[in-house]
């Protein structure tokens, strides 16, 4: 068990150091959210699984607070609707339950976060290639080699594993991080 333990943390720290090389992006995403809000748009998040959890997480950060006392942002999570989610995949195919949500809900430069840690879920890609259409700033966070998501967003944040488990874990990590800044940006300007 002891071996377990310290073969977990171990790839974690492996894949949390990979993760320095990744600081620009995360400053250009953290940015390009900064910039939408400021100019009152949305930021739209989805994934699948332990994706969406992470998209409800990260959504729930901005309404509510990361660290901060600031104005609530406009953040939501489409993964949370069971309605919405049951019937749209009843009646049009499970593919389809992020790309019909977002046809009705994003408007022009919102941000779209699509999460797959393959960056192969087809209900993701839909969901994005949909964002693009309605001309939306569509962002990817994935694993491995990033996928078919590397190609159909505009800015991707690709975490260098293959294990689920840590993609995940640093999916979450960004996720905090990106709040923070985000965060810090709004309570300053409340502050003022």
């Amino acid at each position: 068990m002891r071996d377990k333990i310290l073969n977990a943390l171990d790839s974690h720290k492996k894949i949390l150091e990979a993760i320095y090389d990744l600081q620009f992006i995360i400053s250009e995403i953290s940015q390009s959210c900064i910039q939408a809000l400021n100019q009152g748009n949305k930021i739209i998040l989805f994934g699948n699984g332990g994706s969406a959890s992470d998209a409800q997480h990260i959504a729930a950060e901005l309404v509510g607070r990361y660290k901060k006392n600031r104005r609530s942002l406009p953040a939501i999570a489409i993964t949370t609707d069971s309605s919405a989610l049951t019937a749209i995949s009843n009646d049009f195919g499970y593919d389809y339950v992020f790309s019909r949500q977002i046809e009705s809900l994003a408007s022009s430069k919102d941000i779209v976060i699509g999460i797959s840690t393959s960056g192969k879920s087809k209900s993701v890609l839909n969901g994005i290639k949909k964002a693009n259409e309605k001309s939306c700033i569509t962002i990817g966070l994935s694993g491995n080699d990033g996928g078919e998501l590397k190609e159909v967003c505009q800015k991707n944040l690709i975490v260098p594993s293959q294990n689920t488990a840590r993609i995940q874990e640093m999916h979450i990590l960004i996720g905090h991080i990106i709040c923070e800044i985000i965060d810090d940006y709004f309570s300053d300007i409340s502050k003022s």
